[in-house]
């Protein structure tokens, strides 16, 4: 009598190590793109609330990481014993049930993708414009090199999942390892006016308060970190290997963030004034020529922009595999259409979601070129726009299902030998994604006031989903090799 048990569509084969699913998660959370251009945040110079860590910017910093820390001891506790692609799809599916997971899951992978596809738009416009003002040459218009650009990651997510990772390991430790050096040089430079002051809570303008809200855009930061956790399924040794991968991805961002942060207030002097002036690019004005303010020359500056494209691109390609392998579980267990787990014959890679995670952007690329003033902001071009605002929905999403981890992880791990630290972990985690959450809507202005509320539209319609779509039960609960049979 043929059996009645439903096959699941699988991925490829397990190829990947230890480098390359730490490379994904590093990869993803871009550190140098973020020092460029998202710590004006935690300094407060731009945020929408006016208040940041100032001075003790570094503070906001290292408070965020310990946060970060505690959501990944318990990302790393269930990957311990979940070895699916759907990483927090599953993880809170586990913990809130299967409606709640399914809601989380569309809005973790549509922010994902929603991030990824404002992403290309930003890559696009940066290279125009920076080989524009350095060379004074014009060869491709922003949407032509986006469209190249899409392409490339078309062929990155065909080709396999090694390809990716190998090509982010490369991106993200070049241009790590040339940021760092260059930060040091900053330090070397600046010889006696160095100060612990940054460490020092009483040096932020706003006091505690304005720490703990620098700390708020500080965890956006490392969003991201979790995402090795969706290459379980093609490790070899998930259970070992994405945990370390996970905690080693975190550990390296904040090292790396508190430097930056550090040399981009001690770089202005410890000056607010002097921040707020640069606060487009304060890497860039920091390698500008000693005449201009800066502590490099043309050359550094131009290996700076070059350095900062690399981990733009490294950054794009975690979000394309991150939200294709999502995707791909999802549809595998019906929680979306069943075409989106379409896999390779030859090589397994999941042709269906990464199919949709193309599509998606070049229909916001068409969206940017015909559709000029959806989400536009006063003085900026289009494309960066829409990646504002991308990057605001795609950062609030991954905020709120790091939430629904938390909260779920107390109940997952209720009876296990690891139940304590869980717990106060996941104090921790609730603590700190409630806190970004309330700043993602504190004296934020239209139009990118619309990114959270669309995001949790997003969640809503998610879970009415599941009232709709015939779903089977996860991969990850009825597959012996995607999950443990007992927990430790």
């Amino acid at each position: 009598m043929a059996s009645t048990e439903p096959v699941y569509e699988r991925l490829g084969a397990k190829v990947l190590s230890l480098p390359d699913v730490i490379a994904q998660s590093v990869g993803f959370i871009g550190p140098v793109f973020s020092s460029a251009f998202v710590i004006p945040l935690v300094v407060g110079v731009i945020s929408a609330s006016g208040k940041g860590g100032g001075v003790a910017s570094p503070v906001s910093v290292i408070l965020a990481a310990i946060g970060v820390f505690a959501l990944g001891w318990i990302v790393s506790s269930y990957a311990r014993e979940i070895h699916a692609a759907g990483s927090l799809y599953d993880y809170v599916t586990r913990g809130l049930g299967e409606r709640v997971g399914t809601a989380a899951g569309w809005l973790y992978y549509g922010g994902v993708t929603v991030l990824l596809t404002g992403l290309l738009l930003l890559i696009g416009g940066y290279l125009q414009s920076t080989i524009q003002a350095e060379f004074g040459v014009n060869p491709l218009p922003s949407w032509l090199w986006t469209l190249i650009l899409i392409v490339v990651i078309a062929a990155i997510l065909y080709f396999g999942v090694r390809v990716s990772t190998r090509s982010q390991l490369v991106l993200a430790l070049v241009s790590i390892l040339v940021v760092t050096i260059f930060f040091i040089s900053v330090i070397v430079k600046l010889g006696s006016a160095n100060s612990l002051k940054p460490f020092n809570p009483s040096s932020a303008a706003d006091g505690w308060s304005g720490i703990f809200f620098g700390m708020l855009y500080g965890v956006l930061l490392f969003v991201g970190f979790e995402t090795a956790a969706n290459l379980a399924e093609e490790t070899p040794k998930p259970r070992r290997e994405i945990p370390i991968a996970v905690m080693a991805a975190a550990g390296i961002a904040a090292v790396f963030y508190v430097l930056a942060t550090y040399v981009e207030v001690a770089g202005f002097h410890y000056s607010l004034k002097a921040i707020t002036s640069a606060a487009a690019a304060p890497l860039f004005a920091l390698g500008a020529p000693e005449h201009a303010g800066g502590y490099g020359g043309t050359w550094i500056l131009r290996l700076l922009e070059l350095v900062v494209l690399f981990d733009m691109l490294a950054v794009a390609i975690g979000c394309a595999v991150s939200a294709s392998r999502g995707i791909f579980a999802m549809g595998r267990d019906r929680r979306l259409p069943a075409a989106l787990a379409v896999t390779s014959k030859r090589n397994g890679a999941p042709l269906g979601a990464a199919t949709f995670v193309v599509a998606a952007a070049i229909v916001t690329l068409l969206i940017n070129q015909f559709w000029t003033g959806l989400f536009a902001l006063p003085g900026t071009p289009h494309y960066f726009s829409l990646f504002a605002w991308g990057s605001t929905f795609g950062g609030f999403a991954l905020v709120v299902v790091y939430l629904l981890m938390s909260v779920g992880s107390l109940r997952s791990f209720a009876t296990s030998s690891r139940r304590v630290s869980v717990i106060v972990s996941a104090v921790i985690g609730i603590l700190i994604t409630a806190a970004a959450i309330f700043g993602s809507f504190y004296k934020v202005t239209s139009p990118t006031i619309w990114a959270p509320w669309l995001a949790l539209a997003l969640l809503v319609v998610g879970f009415a989903s599941t009232f709709v779509l015939r779903a089977r039960q996860s991969a990850s609960s009825q597959l012996a090799d995607l999950s443990e049979g007992t927990r430790v």
